[in-house]
């Protein structure tokens, strides 16, 4: 019995212990596994904690981006020039699309665009695991239903449009504009992600631009959008400008159709307010339509007016009498000796087409004379002339608000020849822009005070409110009674002297022609063959309300001067603008006013500098020939040509006479009116 005790007692105990070693063991496991989680849980939450909160604000939330509208960009009459509309945006998840050739058929028959294209691109978006790709930028209203319509798969559970595997729509914003190449050069206009490339839209991209929208959504597991916070908004400005539609129009039209006549390679024309510093217009020809910004290349839409230097020819004599009426030096009724029409300066010769004789100053400066020009320039002398030039505005940039300007070309004196100054004085050595020159009459037709350019009038918010004004520059560059004086003068210039095409119908008018070669790059010299024909003015000519400068670059064919070429088309837009703008008509003209073509006798040719070294070679081949023909006929009787007989009066065929007859007789076609042209 003891011993029977002892076993059952010993089988109890090794029993408990069994179970108390695997009740530990349990324990054991259990303590190690909440240990063990619990370092887990420590180090998720204190060591990943920022990375483990990103993951999951990315699966229930994220952060849509759009932008704004660009800003509006109105003319001075509140008509809309340039303009962004809400438009649709079709893009493509290859990885959600499993037939991609059935897909691609289906997309390329509603939006008629190459099945092959699209294939190529849902295919490498697939390859490389892309999630986006492009089908179809911007498409409008009508379009957008009709893709919806065709492109729906009635059993797919999808929560946006269209109901179409891998195929979704962006929200993107479309830039329009309405007048399409009008006015395109100071417009400009955005490329694909919406930033100014050109004109108003460039310069003032920080204006316009329309800012990000952030929109924090929070979606369910289904990717449904529950909630949206708005995170950023500034709304963009809309940019006022100082050019009427209207004028900009009338412009134009006048330019384009002045280029197309005289085959000028290009033209521009600025119409300006000398009063207020506003531009009304501004052409360019020929032009583009913005609309249509990838099919050009980019010297289409350079602005000429501001960024082309070229040689202003005789227009720059209003800076060479102008310096000489400001200093006193000369008075415009005074005399000045433009002798036999030549005079040489440094070796060089410079000379008229026509000798003009003694005149008054006034009358060498309506007739263009080159050598009165050059000996009002020499009194002037080379330092006052720089600064006279400088101060109305030749030199440096206007400062008008468009991109690209350039600021000329006028050299310091200390960098001059012996004839600078000679060439200057006629409009050579120097570089300006159509804007600088059209800033430098208007000085005058201002009283002598200038006013710097502005092509942009206001900036306003969206609502209408005024935020910034535009208030120009201005200086007195010479005294009123100097501007009278040069405004008289240049009124001489269309009444009597090289631009009687500039004549207006119930309206005086003023201003100043210019013919000069082009420098040719590939010469590395003047090229005879190419001319920039100007003319610059303003009306009415006593009180001036518009200052018009028009600029043909390259004109083909007989007519190619200033006033035969330019002239005319200052005169179209003046007679348009005028009544626009309301001013009373101050003057009368006939009707059947016109210039006989065969009168032009243009002093302002270019042909107007010679080197004394060339003279004296062309001189020497001559005399070299006739030695030749000399030696040839020496010992050989030689009956003389009879000269032909002259019919009486020298007429022609048709019984009239000839511009040659008169040449040789030194005959002057009377009548209607004569035109002397510079």
């Amino acid at each position: 019995m003891p011993r029977r005790s002892r076993k059952k007692s010993t089988r109890k105990k090794n029993s408990l212990q069994t179970v108390f070693t695997r009740y530990m063991l349990i324990v054991a496991v259990f303590i190690f596994w909440i240990v063990a989680i619990g370092v887990r849980l420590v180090h998720l939450q204190v060591n990943q904690h920022s990375w483990l909160r990103e993951k999951a604000l990315e699966q229930r939330q994220y952060e849509h981006k759009t932008k704004t509208l660009r800003g509006t960009i109105f003319d001075r009459n509140e008509r809309t020039l340039a303009m962004s509309i809400r438009v649709k945006s079709l893009y493509a998840d290859p990885t959600k699309i499993e037939d991609i050739e059935d897909t691609a058929q289906k997309i390329s028959e509603v939006l008629d665009i190459n099945t092959k294209k699209v294939i190529k691109d849902l295919k490498n978006g697939k390859k490389k695991n892309r999630r986006f790709v492009w089908i179809a930028r911007r498409l409008d209203e009508e379009k957008y239903k009709e893709v919806n319509r065709v492109l729906s798969e009635e059993d797919l559970k999808k929560y946006d449009m269209p109901k179409f595997a891998g195929l979704h729509w962006k929200k993107e914003q479309k830039r329009t504009y309405p007048y399409k190449n009008l006015a395109a050069h100071i417009i400009g206009f955005t490329n694909s992600e919406h930033l100014g490339r050109a004109g108003i839209e460039m310069s003032q991209e920080e204006v316009l631009k329309g800012e990000v929208v952030s929109l924090l959504r929070e979606r369910d597991r289904l990717g449904r959008v529950y909630e949206e916070t708005e995170v950023h908004r500034e709304p963009p400005r809309d940019v006022v400008l100082t050019i009427s539609n209207s004028i900009q129009y009338k412009t134009e039209e006048a330019l384009a159709k002045a280029a197309k006549k005289s085959g000028s390679k290009s033209g521009k024309a600025i119409v300006l307010d000398p009063k207020t510093g506003e531009i009304l217009a501004m052409a360019n020809y020929p032009s583009f339509d913005p609309n249509e910004y990838r099919k050009l290349k980019p010297a289409m839409w350079k602005n000429r007016a501001i960024q082309d230097n070229y040689s202003p020819g005789s227009v720059f004599k209003l800076v060479t009498f102008g310096a000489a009426l400001e200093e006193e030096l000369i008075k415009p009724e005074s005399d000045i000796d433009c002798g036999n029409g030549t005079i040489t300066v440094s070796g060089h010769t410079f000379k008229d087409s026509h000798a003009v004789g003694t005149v008054s100053y006034s009358k060498a400066f309506a007739h263009s004379s080159n050598v009165g020009a050059i000996k009002t320039g020499m009194e002037v002398g080379k330092n006052r002339f720089y600064r006279y030039a400088r101060e109305f505005g030749f030199g440096h940039k206007t400062g008008v608000k468009l991109p690209a300007e350039a600021g000329g070309i006028l050299r310091h004196p200390k960098k001059w020849n012996g004839d600078s100054l000679a060439s200057m004085s006629i409009g050579y050595e120097i570089g300006v822009t159509a804007l600088q020159s059209a800033t430098a009459f208007a000085t005058i037709a201002n009283d002598g005070v200038k006013i710097q350019p502005r092509i942009i009038k206001e900036i306003r918010k969206s609502d209408g409110q005024t935020v910034f004004t535009t208030k120009p520059k201005s200086e007195r560059v010479v005294t009123e009674e100097t501007a009278r004086s040069l405004r008289k003068m240049m009124r001489e210039v269309v009444t009597d002297g090289t631009a009687k095409r500039a004549q207006l119908k119930g309206y005086t008018s003023a201003g100043k022609t210019g013919t000069a070669w082009k420098y040719d790059a590939k010469l590395k010299a003047v090229n005879r063959n190419k001319y920039v024909s100007s003319f610059i003015g303003f009306a009415p000519a006593d009180n001036p309300r518009v200052v018009i400068a028009v600029v043909m670059d390259e004109p083909q064919g007989a007519l190619r001067n200033g006033g035969q070429v330019a002239a005319p088309v200052f005169r179209e837009i003046a007679e348009q603008v005028l009544p626009e703008l309301n001013v009373t008509p101050d003057g009368t003209l006939p009707d059947d006013f016109a210039v006989e073509e065969d009168e032009l006798n243009d002093n302002e040719n270019p042909d107007l500098i010679e080197e004394e070294s060339t003279k004296k070679e062309d001189k020497k081949k001559e005399k070299d020939k006739v030695n030749k023909k000399e030696k040839v006929t020496k010992g050989r009787k030689t009956k003389p040509k009879e000269k032909p007989k002259e019919s009486k009066n020298n007429k022609g065929k048709n019984g009239k006479s000839t511009v040659a007859d008169r040449k040789k007789t030194g005959k002057k076609k009377t009548g209607a009116r004569k035109n002397r042209e510079t």
